[in-house]
C-alpha cells in the first residue's frame, strides 16, 4: 500500500491536536477531544494524543493482538504514564477519538472509536465506518449551540454548557466511547476485516476533514477519494478551509467551531 497524508491545525499557528502515522501496513489517526472544561491534567490534549498514538503505533505492528487488545494495551499504557500527576478520574480528563486500520497478509484488520472515519473503497462500492454516538449526546444542548453564531458569547457558552452535558455521558452505556483512562473502553469500538484483495483503495479521516463530506456535502466519498489520489489529501483539506472560509459564522453549516483540525490519509494499491 502506498500512503499519503496531510494535516492542517485549525488556525494557522495553533496547535495541532490530530495524531497520525502511516506504514505500507499501519495506519494509526487520533482526533483529540476539544477540552472546553478543566481536565485534571497537567499535560493537554496533544500530549495525549501523540502519547497514545505512539503506542498503538507500537503495540499493532504485532499482527496477532486483535486491535481492541492493542487499543486497550495503548490506553492503559499512557494511563500508567500519568496516573500519579494527574487526576485520571476527573470528568474531562483527556481523550481522542481513534482509527487503526492494519494489513496483515491477506487480511486487512480496521478499528473505530469515536467519530473519525475510515472509508473502504471495494471496487466501487465504497464503505465508510465511523461512531457516531457522540453526536447523539447532550442534543438539548446541541440544538443550543447550534442555534448561535460562532464567535458570539452566546455561543461559547452553550458551547460549555454542551460540553458538561456530553462528558456526563461519556465512556457509559447509553452514551459514547471513547479512548480516555479506562481501557474496557475499547472493547465498545467498531471492529473487524476484510480480504485485502476486496479493497482497491481507503482513507482515515478526522471529523474535520470529513466534514467536507458530512455535514457540507460539497464531494462523495468517491470525490473525496477521487481527488485525493489524483492530486493529494491536501487538496481536500484545502477545499475544506475554503468551505469554512466561505460560512464564518456557520449560518449555513451549523457546527461547534469556524474550523477544525482536519487530518486525511490516504491509501492506494491495497490489494497490491
Amino acid at each position: 500500500m502506498r500512503t499519503s497524508v496531510a494535516s492542517l491545525a485549525a488556525e494557522s499557528g495553533n496547535e495541532n491536536e490530530d495524531w497520525f502515522s502511516a506504514s505500507a501496513h499501519l495506519l494509526v489517526v487520533l482526533d483529540g477531544a476539544t477540552a472546553r472544561t478543566g481536565t485534571g491534567c497537567i499535560h493537554g490534549i496533544s500530549w495525549y494524543s501523540a502519547h497514545l498514538g505512539a503506542a498503538l503505533s507500537e503495540i499493532a505492528h504485532d499482527p496477532s493482538i486483535p486491535l481492541r487488545d492493542v487499543l486497550a494495551a495503548g490506553i492503559q499504557r499512557v494511563s500508567n504514564l500519568h496516573r500519579s500527576s494527574c487526576n485520571l478520574s476527573h470528568p474531562g480528563t483527556p481523550s481522542a477519538a481513534v482509527a487503526i486500520v492494519r494489513i496483515a497478509g491477506a487480511r486487512l484488520d480496521y478499528l473505530v472509536l469515536g467519530d473519525v472515519t475510515v472509508v473502504l473503497d471495494m471496487g466501487g462500492r465504497i464503505l465508510a465506518l465511523s461512531d457516531e454516538r457522540v453526536s447523539q449526546t447532550a442534543m438539548n444542548e446541541r440544538r443550543a449551540a447550534d442555534s448561535y453564531s460562532i464567535g458570539t458569547a452566546e455561543k461559547d457558552a452553550a458551547m460549555v454548557r454542551m460540553k458538561h452535558a456530553e462528558l456526563a455521558q461519556r465512556n457509559r452505556e447509553n452514551g459514547y466511547w471513547i479512548a480516555a483512562a479506562d481501557p474496557t473502553a475499547a472493547q465498545q469500538s467498531l471492529a473487524g476485516h476484510l480480504k485485502v484483495g476486496e479493497v482497491r483503495r481507503l482513507a482515515v479521516l478526522t471529523d474535520g476533514a470529513a466534514r467536507i463530506v458530512k455535514p457540507f456535502g460539497l464531494l462523495s466519498w468517491p470525490e473525496l477519494l477521487d481527488l485525493a489520489e489524483a492530486v493529494s489529501p491536501e487538496q481536500v483539506l484545502r477545499q475544506v478551509r475554503e468551505a469554512e472560509a466561505s460560512d464564518p459564522l456557520g449560518s449555513r453549516w451549523p457546527r461547534n467551531k469556524a474550523s477544525d483540525d482536519a487530518t486525511m490519509l490516504l491509501g492506494v494499491g491495497v490489494g497490491d
